[in-house]
């Protein structure tokens, strides 16, 4: 049984995580409490046999092709890793600045960054897997690290190449510059996303405190299954 009643505003502290069972037709709507927190979201089908392993997730490359657009759109339908439909982004009460170009944070990445507190230092993916060890009776496939997350509410900007660096500068496409920036969603600011199948939807309050995602503080977020 879930920990997370529907119809109840639940939260999910500060760099911590939850996992939460959709039935199809259901929706869940994650809010930006304080407007400066991402939250990578998951989805994963269920198993169809006796197999506790979660067979499929939302795959960002995939979901991309289907919509053709950078980050989801409200009524855009969102796809599995075998293409399937399993979410639709119903409503969005923030600018609709999203990522699906960042993979979650992990403990190599805090390595790289020069994190003083690594390997101790938490992460998505770490969130990831606790959640639904923790609060789902399934598992994450053998050798899972983590997919590509939807990253709600954050702001990486695709900038164009300055004048004079690469073949066509004014494309996007040619090899134009990511940049980590903090979020533009105002307190209280939600996304609201509608199961299509059965599944399970995990979010981690990111507890990225190096660069500026989070506007370098980490903070608690709430969600409601309804």
């Amino acid at each position: 049984m879930s920990p997370y009643a529907p119809g109840t505003k639940n939260t999910i502290p500060a760099r911590s995580s939850a996992a939460a069972p959709l039935k199809a037709g259901q929706s869940i709507t994650v809010i930006n409490t304080h407007g400066t927190q991402v939250i990578d979201f998951w989805a994963f089908t269920l198993p169809t046999t006796g197999s506790k392993t979660l067979p499929t997730w939302l795959s960002m490359c995939h979901t991309r092709a289907s919509t053709v657009h950078l980050s989801p759109l409200p009524g855009d339908t969102l796809v599995t890793s075998d293409r399937s439909p399993i979410l639709t982004l119903m409503h969005d009460t923030t600018p609709g600045v999203h990522d699906t170009l960042m993979a979650a944070c992990d403990k190599a990445r805090y390595l790289q960054l020069g994190c003083p507190e690594e390997p101790n230092h938490g992460s998505c993916t770490e969130n990831l897997h606790i959640a639904v060890e923790r609060d789902t009776p399934y598992a994450l496939p053998e050798y899972m690290t983590a997919p590509d997350p939807l990253n709600l509410f954050m702001n990486i900007p695709v900038v164009p190449l300055p004048e004079g660096k690469g073949r066509a500068p004014n494309n996007v496409s040619a090899g134009a510059e990511l940049r980590f920036e903090s979020p533009v969603c105002e307190e209280g600011g939600s996304v609201t996303l509608k199961a299509l199948v059965d599944c399970v939807a995990v979010m981690s309050a990111c507890p990225q405190d190096i660069l500026k995602v989070n506007n370098n503080n980490p903070t608690e977020a709430h969600f409601i299954v309804e």
